[in-house]
């Protein structure tokens, strides 16, 4: 997500005249005490909740929020580094990596689903080099990192949910996959008529997303661009192009998923 403190060059890149004097947000979130008492109240509030409607034990919610915390942390003092010492590509090679192992494990229920990397990658690769090298987006760590994990982390979930109701659709409609096999179907074509038309309800909550941006939420990135200083527009059109984006890399990060099952290159136990 492009985050709050966005760099002004990114902001620039968007939409900005060079030379214009970037304003300084006051929106932008002051790391103070106030923060950690709010931060206490808000998780002391989904603890009590999440016990008494029975929801789930009380200690969920402190134990993710303090995780979530301590991760942060971790991540924002790796990032500071590697952005200090220009090795900020390795991070980009780290998301894709756990990206890869956090789909595998959702769809085939191991961490040895290596086939998964292509869809994620394939979809990341060309509309990451799309928007840096057009210029639209410098190819600097401060902004490639964040741009970057927008696209991979939606690649990640395009892919395990494809994956998940493509397998899913071919263990539950057997009798329909070897009826096609029966007509002469390729066992390629066959799972193609089972599992293709399952696996692209993944792209439904980007396209409902991109259908109603502006009515009824404001996604991150317009959030990010404009805590960090710039006008609404600029904060529009940094996302315009993150929405369109995360379109194109979910619908080659689903067709290649879709692609790799019914070639059987991506199964269960």
């Amino acid at each position: 997500m492009l985050t709050p403190g966005a760099h002004p060059r990114v902001v620039r890149a968007i939409g900005t005249p060079t030379g214009q004097t970037q304003r300084v947000s006051s929106a932008v979130i002051p790391i103070n005490v106030t923060l950690v008492l709010v931060l206490v109240i808000l998780v002391a509030v989904a603890a009590v909740v999440t016990a008494a409607g029975g929801l789930g034990p009380a200690h969920s919610p402190l134990l993710a929020a303090v995780r979530a915390a301590v991760q942060l942390a971790v991540v924002s003092g790796i990032i500071t580094f590697l952005l200090e010492t220009g090795w900020w590509a390795v991070f980009v090679v780290v998301m894709v990596a756990a990206a890869v192992v956090t789909a595998s494990r959702r769809v085939t229920g191991t961490f040895r689903g290596y086939w998964l990397a292509a869809p994620i990658v394939c979809g990341l690769v060309p509309v990451l080099a799309l928007v840096l090298f057009s210029g639209l987006v410098p190819l600097e760590g401060i902004a490639v990192i964040p741009i970057a994990g927008i696209l991979i982390g939606n690649a990640m979930t395009a892919t395990t949910l494809a994956g998940r109701r493509a397998l899913d659709e071919l263990s539950s409609r057997h009798g329909e996959y070897e009826a096609a096999l029966a007509l002469g179907f390729l066992p390629r074509g066959a799972a193609l008529e089972v599992a293709r038309e399952p696996a692209a309800e993944a792209l439904i909550p980007s396209l409902d997303q991109t259908r109603t941006v502006g009515l009824v939420t404001l996604p991150g990135a317009y959030v990010g661009v404009l805590l960090g200083g710039a006008s609404p527009l600029q904060a529009g059109a940094a996302q315009l192009l993150v929405l369109i984006g995360v379109l194109a890399v979910q619908a080659i990060a689903v067709l290649i998923t879709v692609e790799l099952i019914a070639r059987e290159l991506i199964t269960r136990p």
